[in-house]
């Protein structure tokens, strides 16, 4: 049994589509993200699971119950928010006991509970404290940990690490996939952070203009992008229009852009000759027989330098672990055909 199956998924407010025709299936235990730009759906989504708004079309299956119509307190769900959502009166302890209290759990129950939760989260000595004798960390914590003591089967989150500094957000992500991990927790996390859908995901869906673009592992996403709207927000990449020439051998292309010619490893033949051509730009190799390219601009990132390069006045991006190249130099290089994707030009 799947433990969220989003069928046919729809929102309108008025004349505006916020989602259309969205269909998703998450597997227990899975960690999935919603990814996209502003605008995209993506908290639209995560509010309809939650309950908090009604779709106008589709269903929602929480651990399969229909629970499109239920309201949120009535689903086995918990929400972490963005901003916190703490209550400022009360205690650590009192913020995590609130909901189980809620709930009419019983009080040994409830002490059980929060004696776990403050221990996997390193929130025992804190527990005594208001919200505003906290840092920023330790509130995103306390706000998980109430998420946690209400024992979820899924748990929804909306962009929690947006408030905090880049260093705490690294530490704060790594601390709630491993408690996502620990408590066996399906989740759905909403960023536009592309880094945090990478690094912490099982599965990411990709939305644009409330449509799903493509559901996939951040490898396959990153490597094997089906549209070039995902190819281009997914990290960085090289985009060319191109013409296929022809095949070179079973499924080896040639495809020549205003750059150069590329060999394209690709199983099936491409649907037309008019294609987008993409590689990333560390898949490319310095190679003397290669594509020439004039140095516009370089900049040394530690482990690799970055260079914006032209190839008859078009610019495009090449990182590379050599460090000699200076603005104003001619490179050459090549790009395995492993590493090369042909997209539909129109996608």
């Amino acid at each position: 049994m799947v433990a969220i199956d989003i069928e046919h998924l729809s929102k309108k407010f008025g004349d505006f589509t916020a989602l259309s025709d969205v269909s998703i299936d998450v597997q227990p235990k899975e960690f999935v993200t919603l990814l996209g730009p502003s605008g995209c759906g993506k908290t639209t989504l995560l509010k309809l699971i939650s309950g908090f708004l009604e779709p106008t079309d589709g269903v929602i299956k929480i651990g399969g119950l229909d629970v499109t119509h239920v309201p949120p307190e009535k689903r086995d769900t918990a929400l972490c928010f963005q901003s916190y959502a703490l209550f400022p009166h009360l205690t650590v302890k009192e913020n995590l006991e609130f909901g189980p209290r809620q709930k009419k759990i019983s009080s040994s129950e409830r002490k059980a509970r929060i004696d776990d939760v403050s221990e996997k989260l390193d929130l025992t000595a804190q527990l005594d404290k208001l919200p505003n004798q906290l840092s920023g960390g330790q509130q995103q914590r306390v706000s998980l940990g109430r998420a946690l003591t209400m024992r979820p089967s899924v748990i929804l989150f909306d962009e929690p690490l947006s408030n905090l500094d880049a260093k705490l957000r690294d530490q704060v992500r790594i601390e709630i996939r491993r408690i996502q991990k620990e408590y066996g927790l399906t989740a759905i996390y909403v960023t536009h952070d592309q880094a945090e859908a990478l690094s912490m995901s099982d599965r990411i869906v990709v939305l644009n203009d409330g449509r799903v673009e493509q559901v996939d592992s951040p490898e396959r996403l990153y490597y094997a992008p089906k549209t070039r709207f995902v190819a281009d927000f997914i990290g960085d990449a090289n985009i060319f229009p191109g013409e296929v020439v022809g095949a070179i051998s079973n499924g080896l292309w040639q495809v020549e852009t205003g750059i150069g010619s590329f060999s394209v490893t690709a199983l099936e033949a491409p649907k037309t000759k008019s294609v987008s051509l993409c590689w990333r730009p560390e898949s490319a190799i310095i190679d003397t027989s290669g594509i020439k390219a004039k140095v516009v601009h370089r900049a040394f990132q530690g482990h690799f330098t970055d260079l914006i390069v032209e190839t008859n006045e078009t610019p495009y991006r090449v990182q590379t672990k050599r460090t000699d190249a200076q603005e104003g130099d001619i490179i050459q290089f090549s790009v395995s055909p492993d590493e090369v994707i042909l997209l539909d030009k129109d996608t």
